[in-house]
Parts: C-alpha cells; sequence; structure tokens
C-alpha cells in the first residue's frame, strides 16, 4: 500500500501522531493508499513557509519562474505511464481518459510558461502636462488552491501554474477523496531544485484543512473548486480577513436540439457529456431541451447510445465507456435523485438503476423523458451519468428554459442555423456556450461560471490575472 507524507518548505514532511486517511479503489472497493489527514498545523507551516518565500519569487523575472513550470511539466511527462495508472486506479477513471488527464496538465503547465515574455501593465493618459501613468500588474501573494476529486492533477495545474508565474507562492489542498495522484505530484516537486516553498502540498478534510487555509490571515487568495456548499464555507472562512476568492462550484449545463440539428451529431456529442468520467464532470450537459417535432426520433438515437455504452474496469481491454461513480455517497445520491423523478412522473426509457456488478458503484446511463422544469432532477446537479429530457416548441421557450437555473457554468446548441447559434450565444447566461460540439473547454479560453457556478475562473490570460493585482504610479517629471 502507498503512504505519503506532507510536502512543505520543500521536503516531504510528516507530523508525529498525525492520523492517516485511507483512499479508496472505488472499482474494487480496496483501500489503496493512506495521505496524512492534516489539519491547523500543517495549514500553518505550509502557509509560512509560502509566505517566507514569496518576497524572493516575486522578484524573479517571470521568463525565470517559468523554468520552474517547464521542470514540473518534465516531471510529469517522465511519470506520464505510472501517472495515469494511479490516477485510473484511484478514481475508476478509464485508463485513457486518465492519460489525456496527465498528459494536458503537462502541457497546461508549458502553456503557462509561455506566458512570462507576454502578459503585460498599461500607460495610462493623464490629465495633467509631464506626467505619465503606469499600472503594473504584481503578483497578489499566497495562494491556497483547494482541488476536487473528479479531474484532481489537472485542477492542481490549473492553480499551480498561473500562481506561480505570477510570482506566487502556493499551497495546494487535494480532495481527501482522490488525493493520491497530487501526492505523487509532490513527490516529483520534491525531488526538483525548486526553491523552498513556493509549491507546498498538503493533505487532510476540508472542514478542518481547508478551513484553516481559507481562514489564516496569511492567505491573500482562496482558489476553489468544487461545490456551492464548499464555496460559501470559503466565502465565510475568508471574509475576516476580505481574502479574495475564485470558485469554480459545478453548473447543471443545458444542451438545445433545434429541429434542424444533425440529431446523430447532437447525440454522440450529448452521450459523451454523459458518460466521460462516469458523467462526473460539472462542464457536460445534464439537462437536454429538444424540439417538439424531432422528440422522439432524438430520443430513440439517445437510447441506442446509452445502451451502447461499454461499463467496466479502468484497465479492461478494450478499454470501456465509463466506469465505477467516484463512492458509495455518490452513488447513492444518483439513486436517490433518480427515484424521486420516477415518483414525481418521469420515465426511464433507459437505465434507472445501478448496474449488476459484483464490486464498485456502477449506474447504468439512464435516460428520462416526461420531465418538468420544477423537477429536482432538472434543477438540482446530478454528477452522474442520469439525463433528464424536456421538449420545447419554440427558440424562444428553449432560451428561457435554459437560463431558469442557479447555475451558470456551460451550455450547448445543436443547430444547422448560424443565426439561431448566433443568438444562443448573445443570450443564454453561462459561462461558456458550445455550439455542436461537446462540453470540454480549451486552456486557452475562461473557463468560469455565472451565478452560483462561482466567481472568477481559469485558463488563458484572464486565468493568469486572476493571480495578479493591479498596482498604479503617478508618475510627475
Amino acid at each position: 500500500m502507498r503512504t505519503y507524507k506532507q510536502f512543505i518548505n520543500g521536503e516531504l514532511v510528516s507530523r508525529p501522531g498525525e492520523g492517516m486517511i485511507d483512499v479508496e479503489n472505488p472499482s474494487s472497493g480496496q483501500i489503496m493508499a493512506q495521505v496524512p489527514d492534516g489539519g491547523a498545523e500543517d495549514a500553518q507551516a505550509a502557509l509560512e513557509a509560502a509566505r517566507a518565500a514569496q518576497d524572493a519569487w516575486a522578484a524573479l523575472p517571470a521568463p525565470t519562474r517559468a523554468t520552474a513550470l517547464k521542470k514540473l511539466a518534465e516531471g510529469i511527462r517522465g511519470r506520464r505511464t505510472e501517472l495515469a495508472a494511479i490516477l485510473a486506479e484511484e478514481q475508476a477513471k478509464t485508463l485513457p481518459l486518465a492519460q489525456v488527464e496527465v498528459d494536458f496538465t503537462a502541457e497546461y503547465f508549458d502553456y503557462y510558461a509561455g506566458w512570462a515574455r507576454i502578459y503585460e501593465g498599461e500607460t495610462i493618459q493623464s490629465d495633467r502636462p509631464r506626467e505619465n501613468i503606469l499600472l503594473y500588474r504584481q503578483p497578489i501573494g499566497v495562494v491556497a488552491g483547494i482541488c476536487p476529486w473528479n479531474f484532481p492533477l489537472f485542477v492542481t495545474a490549473r492553480k499551480v501554474a498561473p500562481s506561480l508565474l505570477a510570482g506566487c507562492t502556493v499551497v495546494v489542498k487535494p480532495s481527501s477523496v482522490a488525493p493520491v495522484t497530487v501526492m505523487e505530484f509532490a513527490k516529483i516537486a520534491a525531488g526538483l531544485d525548486l526553491p523552498r516553498g513556493i509549491l507546498n502540498v498538503v493533505t487532510g478534510g476540508g472542514a478542518r484543512l481547508g478551513e484553516a487555509l481559507a481562514k489564516s490571515p496569511l492567505t491573500d487568495m482562496v482558489s476553489l473548486t468544487g461545490s456551492v456548499e464548499a464555496g460559501q464555507r470559503i466565502i465565510a472562512a475568508g471574509a475576516a480577513n476580505i481574502t479574495k476568492v475564485s470558485l469554480e462550484l459545478g453548473g447543471k449545463a443545458p444542451a438545445i436540439v433545434c429541429a434542424d440539428a444533425d440529431l446523430d451529431l447532437a447525440a454522440k456529442a450529448v452521450t459523451a457529456s454523459r458518460v466521460i468520467f462516469s458523467g462526473q464532470v460539472c462542464n457536460c450537459a445534464e439537462r437536454v431541451y429538444v424540439h417538439e417535432s424531432i422528440a422522439d426520433a432524438f430520443a430513440e438515437k439517445l437510447v441506442k447510445a446509452f445502451e451502447a455504452v461499454r461499463l467496466g474496469d479502468p484497465f479492461d481491454e478494450p478499454a470501456p465507456d465509463m466506469c465505477s461513480q467516484i463512492n458509495a455517497e455518490q452513488l447513492a445520491k444518483i439513486e436517490g435523485m433518480v427515484r424521486r423523478a420516477r415518483a414525481d412522473g418521469a420515465e426511464a426509457v433507459t437505465g434507472g438503476a445501478p448496474a449488476d456488478r459484483k464490486t464498485g458503484y456502477f449506474y447504468t446511463p439512464t435516460l428520462l423523458r416526461n420531465c418538468r422544469q420544477d423537477m429536482e432532477i432538472v434543477r438540482k446537479e446530478i454528477f452522474g451519468p442520469v439525463l433528464p429530457m424536456l421538449t420545447f416548441r419554440d427558440f424562444d421557450e428553449a432560451i428561457a428554459l435554459a437560463n431558469d437555473c442557479e447555475y451558470g457554468l456551460t451550455s450547448s446548441i445543436y443547430t444547422r442555423n448560424v443565426s439561431l447559434a448566433m443568438e444562443a450565444v448573445n443570450r443564454l447566461k453561462f459561462g461558456e456556450t458550445y455550439v455542436n460540439r461537446e462540453n470540454f473547454e480549451g486552456m486557452q479560453g475562461f473557463h468560469a461560471g455565472w451565478r452560483k457556478s462561482g466567481i472568477g475562473g481559469a485558463d488563458g490570460k484572464h486565468g493568469l490575472l486572476e493571480y495578479l493585482q493591479t498596482h498604479v504610479a503617478y508618475i510627475q517629471y
């Protein structure tokens, strides 16, 4: 069994008497690793190390800081196959998808290293003669990055790469549900000649460790990817110190399928959205609105696609389309939501129950028809391979139904009409809209939610600016 230590101030360390957290392999139900159950002491030590290192790190030129990102990318690529296997084991993620995550993580570090000579400040026109106004972008300071369990390695990079490039130092807390790959990343970092304290990784429960990181006056910013409830707790914890927060808090993405849509393309993309990582992806389609004239035809295609999905273990050959849910709690949540939807009138035209498997937390891909807008399953995030389907009469109704939601992360539309697509882009109240393609963002954009889906965002130029603050100098000469 693998066991891990905290990574603080450049060293792998353990605290006498510190408890350990068991990490389960969701496919087998076996305990695969143990990580430290850290708390306030670990948070304080990691934050103090980050604070002590930050001024010297910020004083280095950005291209020099970028070399650390390149080293991390090289370290990940050097162990890419092993990291993918660990990721697949701890998450019940298909091995090909795990490999994509590992490779994309390394590329992400290289991508942000490339921003070292690009990001800039501004020269602003003054009202006074013989005066220059210069706007500088300077690092915000010490960042606490709190990561989720669904894409743990990639989201760690999402927080570490722009932080370090901007001149911040960072303390990462992975989810205690799936921390192992991130702790292997910490071991990679420990083997590099990085300046001590610029990157720290500590594990522990959110109620103790996460809250301690968010409450500390040493923390200048908290970047969280997690649930709405977790985001609310982080805002409350940082309120006393007016700590900046950047939050991605999940979604309930609508997909609109118009009467003129390519139904084969739409069915393929929507199905992919529901089965990628067993539906446990916050930006993928969680509800679908189909024009009433094509509803039966589209449902027939979805049923065929859902029933063709191959379930299996992460290391099966050929690779399955989806594996287990992350744990028993997640499976129970999905079961409960589907059960209540059916009791309220929804019909499971395919699926609707856990899969008949000896081990693991598998749920069959499920399409629900006869759903209403006021149903829980249409309004609350499922985070599983379940899709409620509704119909609409005209475009205005489709937009209104899609926008009738407390979340606002991503959305999608399928149509051959460019005018309709552009109108949807302008009227959908979501941070992202995908047109005639799957719901998956690129690192060049800005992954940001509206409403309860979050504050701030990640990726691209604007993701880097999250970790920078402005300093304006008024210079008379």
